[in-house]
């Protein structure tokens, strides 16, 4: 197979949106897609040699996993190495632990796996893992232990049918993932049997099984259309797009297109011009880089990268990746220097040092002896949530029953809510406990309690909104309805979000019941416990400040515009913004204890301070 400067442009294409993704720049919400122009890359690229052996019966497995080791695992090596180091130097109590783990799994090509159990590419918490982008090398890794061996089991048993199997594979993979593109657990993203079809794309052009086009216009159509279908996917998609499943067909056939029809034409020029290539040539160690230093930038600065400091973490990924290609990766893909026995020594070598460390730092735990005991005591922000968030919450996706908080007797409240509503309830139960009475907790993660609301990639929100009102409406000894959410987000500051929620109060004011309405509690732009665990660190915890009321009042003006009217009604508001905020700032801690868990959910000692104050 000789040289495409074309597909070294296309790698550029590939890595990046993946930067420009990661790096929060506008116009490029759908940047993620890049990887799957990678794994049709891969696909074409190694297929296109494994078949070519295999046909000439000359292939070997040692020789072909050579090559992948000479490929990954140096470069790989020492990113692993350094973001172990960073991490346990700037890492809290809390966030460490994760790291050695997904160290761990990432040298053993185990990532997609870790991460799959352990959070979602686009949920929160993916911001504190310096590794998560390693879960693509992963997936690829997987991907080639049984691909060569299928291959070659075809070839010699059944050559005449090594088309239709890989065909057939890869259409099951695809219908898979269409069948499963709402899936929520993540197995669809991070997974092998959802991923496959995408390497299979590139595979099935390396076997010839698209006929050439021979008409030059129809090249040309051809390839600017590949171009066109990346161009789509990067701009038109976004963290709420269905994906993978069928909008990943348009980078997948997109990449596919280009890598058939690119040469000779002038997209294919423009993925030759020089400074494409030259960014592909670097693209493994871009990507390997990239990522680690905006997680550990962000970590550092507790706020996403902008401005100038995103251009100085892009400009030093840029500057870790090529002397990463030109010290680590070039010499070690030279045969000459460097051997079989070699390689595989050194690869050995390697991942028993990762996994030793990561072990080693696994055993560690949160190694507190590390930071100050006023730090720690910040830190430790992160722990105060509800003693019954993981028995009570989201009890609806389980099918367990919902459980009843506060004095041992038959409830006379429900708080009804998202995850903002968790703590919240606690709150009001320890006043119940002491009062004499007991409310029940229906809370589901990322579902307002407003009847009519599609949540926009979890069908189940619904559907758990649905039963909670007819478990109202089936009770009549409730008789007061608390209701929760994060009303802050954003996306619940629109004139057609506020009619639904105006509707569902009247419902359940219908229903003879009164209606206690919790509002707004102030998101902050970075991880309150954090935040404040930094400040201690540098002795500046005086200055912990959260945002401005005033943008707090902005950010929910339609919401609130409907308070006057609501309690005209007869329905009672509890305002964290009473309790948290003054006539300029809202607070994020009292007494040295945060009053968040995270960047937005109150902590027990928030939303007991709301409680107590916020009506």
């Amino acid at each position: 197979m000789h040289y495409r400067r074309d597909i070294d442009g296309l790698r550029a294409l590939a890595i990046l949106p993946v930067l420009l993704f990661h790096a929060h720049v506008p116009g490029f919400d759908g940047g993620y897609v890049g990887v799957d122009i990678f794994f049709v890359i891969s696909g074409y690229l190694i297929t296109g040699i494994i078949a070519r052996e295999v046909d000439d019966g000359r292939f070997s497995l040692a020789r072909f996993y050579e090559r992948r080791f000479r490929r990954i695992v140096p470069a790989l090596g020492l990113m692993i190495l350094v973001v172990l180091g960073l991490s346990a130097w700037l890492y809290l109590p809390g966030d460490l632990e994760g790291v050695p783990r997904s160290a761990l799994a990432a040298t053993l090509f185990a990532s997609n796996l870790w991460f799959f159990t352990d959070t979602g590419y686009f949920a929160g918490g993916a911001d504190v893992k310096p590794l998560l982008h390693t879960w693509s090398l992963a997936v690829e890794e997987q991907y080639y232990i049984g691909f060569p061996i299928l291959l070659m089991l075809i070839v010699r048993f059944a050559p005449r049918w090594r088309t239709a199997v890989v065909m057939a594979i890869a259409a099951g993979s695809l219908l898979l993932s269409i069948a499963m593109q709402r899936d929520t657990s993540g197995f669809t993203f991070y997974l092998l049997p959802t991923r496959a079809w995408e390497l299979l794309a590139g595979a099935l052009l390396a076997l010839g099984v698209v006929p050439a086009l021979k008409a030059r216009w129809l090249r040309e159509l051809v390839a600017w259309g590949g171009i066109a279908g990346i161009a789509f996917a990067v701009g038109c998609y976004d963290r709420d797009t269905l994906f993978p499943g069928i909008a990943a067909l348009a980078p997948v056939l997109g990449a596919a297109a280009l890598i058939h029809s690119a040469p000779g034409t002038s997209a294919g020029r423009l993925l030759g011009w020089a400074p494409l290539v030259g960014v592909g040539l670097v693209s493994y160690s871009l990507y390997l880089w990239h990522w680690p230093l905006i997680v550990f930038t962000e970590y550092a600065t507790d706020m996403p990268v902008t401005g100038w400091t995103r251009i100085a973490v892009m400009t030093g990924s840029f500057v870790a990746a090529i002397l990463s290609w030109r010290f680590v990766e070039r010499p070690f893909r030279d045969s000459q220097a460097m051997p079989a026995r070699t390689i595989f020594r050194f690869t050995g070598a390697t991942m028993a040092l990762l996994c030793s460390l990561s072990l080693a730092l696994m055993a560690a735990g949160p190694w507190p002896s590390r930071f100050a005991p006023t730090v720690l005591a910040q830190a430790a922000g992160r722990d105060d949530i509800s003693p019954e968030r993981k028995r009570c919450h989201d009890i609806f996706a389980r099918g367990a029953t919902p459980c009843v908080l506060g004095a041992a007797v038959p409830p006379d409240a429900m708080l009804w809510g998202d995850s903002h509503g968790v703590e919240l309830a606690y709150a009001l139960a320890l006043e119940a406990r002491a009062q004499g009475w007991a409310l029940v907790q229906r809370t589901t993660s990322s579902c307002p309690p407003v009847l009519g609301y599609d949540a926009p990639r979890d069908a189940r929100c619904a559907a758990a909104n649905r039963a909670a009102f007819a478990a109202l409406r089936a009770n009549p000894a409730i008789r007061r309805v608390y209701l929760a959410a994060f009303w802050a987000n954003g996306e619940f500051d629109d004139p057609a979000f506020v009619a639904k929620l105006d509707r569902s109060i009247a419902a359940i004011r219908a229903e003879g019941r009164e209606v206690v309405l919790i509002g707004a509690v102030p998101p902050q732009p970075f991880d309150v416990p954090r935040r404040l665990a930094h400040l201690a660190r540098a002795g500046r915890l005086a200055e912990a400040q959260g945002v401005a009321r005033s943008w707090l009042d902005a950010r929910t003006v339609h919401l609130r515009a409907l308070f006057a009217r609501w309690q005209a009604r007869g329905v009672r508001l509890i305002d964290p913004a009473v309790a948290l905020c003054d006539a300029r700032h809202c607070a994020i801690e009292q007494d040295g204890k945060p009053l968040y868990f995270d960047s937005h959910h109150l902590s027990v000692t928030g939303a007991r301070l709301v409680i107590a104050r916020g009506g």
